[in-house]
């Protein structure tokens, strides 16, 4: 199991491999062909200068031949990076849409601990490095190895000699490459860090402005803000010796090596032309193909640090997907087809046995019930044996101090958190029983202020659920009040909405159409008139009387004018 728990990228990235057959076969098609048909172009070359210094006639043909392999070459070369690129999309997609899935099934408790940047990290960096890991990494590292060894290959049929001196040599160019380029990272990353600090000391400066005035610290602000400049300064400083130095030395390797065989191949000496000798036209291929062995090299450091990287941005993927999930969806997932209904849950009654018929089932008429309920945040108890019931039909509003739970006890009935112990039942079953997809038929919730979701008015009070009719729609916004300023708009329930649109107590009377419209059996209200002005509060209670006939009503509120029903202190 934790081996499955830990291969949750691998599996992604396998799915997508079996889904896109065809292009993971092109993939390797074009890796090979390129690796292939790069080696070609520098044989007829060679050819047509063996043949033209041999005083003979090069064939047309020939001379097109090589034309038309240099043009293949690119061709496959492109073929490559593009399918790399719509591989590495199928990946991205893949992969932050089973993110997505995972995230909207956690535990109220891991949501909480996520730090946004954090999070919003392992969708966009996290992701993109699992990409580079294939367009910039494995693969264009198995073709830079495959390139590399094919052209010693090639070169030890040609010339033994310098098969012998590119061995020797290319470890140590390796080892130079990637040292300096982890040198030029640790560089990058540093002048990052500055750059960043650099630029929030100009804000921090500009909110802080007064009280620097009034503590007469300009000097030392200033001096910090030098710091941090100086610190970018340093680092881009060794970024370009790095840069400056790296490209002339590998120019150079590339000269020494092409003059040492050269000369070597002149000597004369016949013990050095047994290993060094050719012709002409192997030269120019010989050279050819040094040229293009410095390239892959130069770019393997570069992608084992992206494969490096990849590999942890994997680690950080799989510890968000080993995080746990909502309680009540892992139980809907082992009832295995015995599907609850809002009806079910709470809407029918309890069979009553013929001899228990005068004894009242309390389950009929109990819509809500918490039974020594404890609940804490860490180590912090917010809830300690909570008990109480709401009957079906019945208007309660939890009263309490800041910070006695209310809000909690909204999140517990929805599902959000687990009690550490004690009972919460809804109707005649569990609160971690009621199924996802039936959340919204069983609880309508309204909040102290509207949260806007991309899309129309209509969209805005469906929350994009099919299920919902444009007749339980109308009759929503009917009840709350709201048909008319809706239909007075320029396209009605079409309008795409935006933030001035409506007023705020329009905005929160949507919101409460929003929890109607499903035609919920449980209202839970969480100091929706808090922001409200008096005026605004009435006609905002005036809607929810009509939305709460014939419905349980759980509020939270510190108006005494928004108080409904019993009073349930916590």
């Amino acid at each position: 199991m934790a081996q499955n728990k830990n291969g949750q990228v691998k599996r992604v990235i396998l799915d997508t491999i079996a889904g896109w057959k065809g292009l993971s076969f092109g993939i390797v098609c074009a890796v090979i062909g390129a690796v292939v048909f790069a080696l070609i172009p520098p044989l007829i070359l060679a050819k047509i200068v063996d043949t033209v210094t041999a005083g003979k006639q090069t064939s047309w043909a020939v001379i097109m031949l090589y034309f038309v392999m240099l043009a293949v070459v690119a061709f496959m070369e492109s073929v490559r990076e593009g399918l790399l690129i719509a591989f590495g999309q199928k990946i991205t997609h893949a992969l932050r849409s089973r993110l997505m899935e995972k995230f909207v099934h956690l535990t109220a408790d891991n949501i909480n601990q996520q730090e946004p940047g954090t999070l919003v990290s392992r969708f966009v960096g996290d992701v993109d490095t699992v990409e580079n890991l294939f367009t910039s990494g494995i693969i264009s590292m198995f073709a830079d190895v495959c390139k590399i060894i094919s052209i010693l290959v090639v070169i030890r049929f040609k010339n033994p000699g310098l098969t012998v001196v590119l061995i020797v040599m290319l470890p140590f160019l390796f080892v130079f490459t990637r040292h300096v380029q982890k040198n030029m990272l640790t560089a990058q990353i540093e002048n990052r860090k500055a750059v960043g600090r650099a630029s929030g000391h100009v804000p921090e400066t500009l909110h802080n402005i007064r009280t620097i005035h009034c503590l007469a610290i300009e000097k030392y602000m200033e001096k910090r803000y030098d710091t941090y400049i100086s610190e970018s300064y340093y680092a881009m400083e060794r970024t370009n010796f790095y840069d400056a130095i790296y490209s002339p030395v590998i120019l150079i390797l590339n000269a020494v090596v092409v003059a040492v065989v050269m000369l070597l191949s002149a000597s004369g000496n016949p013990h050095v032309l047994t290993f060094f000798g050719m012709s002409a036209g192997t030269a120019v291929a010989v050279i050819n193909y040094i040229s293009q062995i410095f390239t892959p090299v130069e770019s393997l450091g570069m992608e084992i640090q992206t494969i490096q990287s990849a590999v942890a941005g994997i680690h950080r993927i799989n510890e968000f997907f080993n995080l746990e999930v909502n309680e009540a969806d892992r139980a809907n997932g082992k009832q295995q087809g015995v599907r609850k209904t809002a009806k079910d849950i709470i809407g029918q009654k309890k069979q009553v046995t013929t001899d228990k018929i005068h004894t009242a089932d309390v389950g009929d008429q109990t819509a809500v019930s918490f039974e020594n309920v404890v609940f804490g945040y860490d180590e912090h108890l917010i809830l300690e044996g909570v008990s109480f019931e709401v009957k079906k039909g019945e208007q309660v509003t939890l009263s309490g101090r800041t910070g006695a739970g209310k809000s909690t006890i909204l999140k517990l009935l929805l599902g959000l958190y687990e009690p550490q112990s004690g009972s919460i039942r809804i109707g005649n079953v569990s609160a971690t029983e009621v199924p996802e997809e039936e959340r919204r038929s069983l609880f309508g919730y309204v909040e102290q202020s509207f949260h806007m979701v991309p899309g129309t008015v209509r969209e805005q009070i469906t929350l994009y659920d099919r299920r919902i009719t444009e007749k339980q729609v109308q009759a929503a916004a009917r009840l709350t009040g709201l048909e008319d300023s809706i239909t007075s708009l320029e396209n009605g329930y079409d309008t795409v909405c935006t933030p001035e649109i409506f007023s705020q107590g329009q905005w929160q009377l949507l919101s409460i159409a929003r929890a109607a419209v499903a035609e919920p059996s449980i209202l839970l209200l969480d100091e929706i008139t808090a922001n409200l002005d008096v005026e605004t509060e009435k006609e905002v209670l005036q809607a929810l009387r009509r939305v709460s006939e014939n419905r349980t009503v759980i509020s939270i509120s510190h108006r005494t004018s928004a108080e409904m029903g019993r009073i349930i202190t916590v």
